[in-house]
């Protein structure tokens, strides 16, 4: 029964791998496929040493029947069973091993083929044996098994059904009430109705009365107008008295406050504290009778001075500058202001690229472009040192970006730090329209000149 079985089971092949007299690697494939040979990784055996081939197909499978292959450079033997082994050149001679077109040669094995092939300094021994079965699948008894019901934490679930009966049941129970549409102020309770209207604060009797003003002030007004309805009215004579009255009154007050009061002061002679000056003595104590007598004034000479003149009178004469100076009069002008003018030269050297790559006529024009503003760093200076003059030779590092890395000042006879720093300011903004391939060095010079 078991030989039977036996033989309905496809044989795998057993191979072993000797190198140097030692097996080296032996195997027993699980399934009938092709097995390959040779240096490539991907082989199914790798064998080093010697010349062999990235890959070769030694058993080669044709549905399920296997075909040795082998060249006229193996050597080996094979035979069937029990029998004797013959080797590869009988095979060839007695026809057994067919020539395949691509100049190897051919042979059919069967499952009871057995033999060896020696391929250089390579021997691999095959033969056909039954594969093992398969090792059952373990399985658990039903205890260790378990099911869904043995793999969920009891007490997680116990919450979870509780916690979602409780929402449900609140849900349930707050949609099941019936909610009156209209509801009136009387049926609000008292704490709901406080949120809603607030009770009306107690002002201060100040507030009160700040709240009440406009209708207070609209009252005061009406009777104001039923007053003035209800009075007499006086006569036209009788109103041009009262003005006049109020306006005696009105200048008799402005006449007491600042310099008026010290203009319409008593002296204790009976005239003001100016009269000697504006009035003829007649003692008026106001300042326009004052002003009245005064006849006109004169300047005052040295033999004048202290000798107890006139108070008043005569007519006044006019002054001139010439009439004040020693030997005549005579004009005086002043020419206008204006800031000194500074004029200045600055002439530009061709400037010296240190690259093939770099168009030097587009480095010369963009910088006699901004000649004005190196000019203007040295106009700035030269306002304070007007002999300022000389020569500034810098280098420039033009980046890939069109910048400017650096700056260096190669020649300097203008001796001024205030100008250089100037323009390595200005030259630091510079970005040129062009981008060099890598960073470079560009010299040019500025001679300065004053132009007074």
């Amino acid at each position: 029964m078991s030989e039977r079985a036996d033989s309905k089971v496809a044989k795998v092949l057993r191979i072993a791998v000797v190198q140097g007299g030692k097996v080296a690697e032996e195997r027993q494939l699980k399934r009938r496929e092709t097995v390959t040979v040779g240096s490539a990784s991907g082989n199914t055996f790798v064998l080093t040493g010697g010349a062999l081939p990235a890959a070769f197909p030694l058993f080669e499978l044709h549905g399920n029947s296997y075909h040795l292959r082998f060249t006229a450079q193996m050597d080996g033997k094979v035979g069937v069973g029990d029998g004797p082994l013959v080797d590869f050149s009988a095979l060839v001679s007695q026809g057994a091993a067919k020539k395949h077109s691509s100049g190897t040669f051919e042979l059919s094995l069967t499952d009871a083929s057995k033999g060896k092939v020696i391929w250089g300094e390579t021997t691999l021994l095959f033969q056909f044996v039954t594969p093992p079965p398969e090792p059952a699948k373990a399985v658990l008894p039903d205890v260790a098994r378990g099911g869904w019901w043995r793999t969920i934490d009891r007490l997680f679930l116990g919450i979870l059904l509780c916690s979602l009966s409780f929402h449900f049941g609140l849900i349930a129970a707050v949609s099941g009430r019936e909610v009156s549409d209209d509801v009136t102020l009387d049926e609000i309770p008292d704490r709901f109705a406080k949120l809603i209207i607030p009770d009306k604060p107690v002002l201060p009797p100040k507030e009160k009365a700040k709240a009440a003003g406009p209708d207070t002030q609209a009252k005061k007004q009406e009777k104001h107008e039923a007053k003035k309805a209800s009075a007499p009215k006086k006569s036209a004579p009788e109103d041009a008295a009262a003005a006049a009255a109020r306006h005696a009154q009105i200048a008799k007050a402005v006449a007491e406050k600042g310099i008026l009061k010290l203009l319409g002061a008593d002296t204790g002679n009976g005239g003001g504290a100016i009269e000697d000056v504006l009035g003829s003595g007649g003692g008026n104590s106001d300042i326009a009778s004052a002003l009245a007598g005064a006849g006109g004034v004169s300047v005052a000479g040295a033999d004048s001075i202290g000798a107890g003149g006139h108070k008043g009178g005569g007519a006044g004469g006019t002054a001139d500058i010439g009439a004040l100076a020693t030997h005549g009069g005579g004009k005086v002008g002043l020419g206008s202001k204006g800031e000194t003018r500074i004029s200045a030269s600055v002439s530009a050297s061709a400037p010296e690229v240190e690259s093939s790559t770099l168009d030097r006529d587009a480095v010369s024009r963009y910088v006699k472009a901004r000649l004005r503003a190196i000019q203007s760093c040295y106009e700035k200076e030269l306002k304070l040192n007007p002999n300022l003059k000389g020569k500034l030779a810098v280098r420039i590092t033009i980046a890939t970006s069109g910048r400017v890395s650096d700056t260096e000042i190669d020649e300097d006879t203008l001796h001024s730090d205030e100008v250089i720093s100037c323009i390595k300011s200005v030259i630091r903004f510079w970005k040129f329209p062009f981008t060099p391939d890598s960073d470079t060095a560009v010299q040019f010079s500025w001679n300065f000149v004053s132009s007074q």
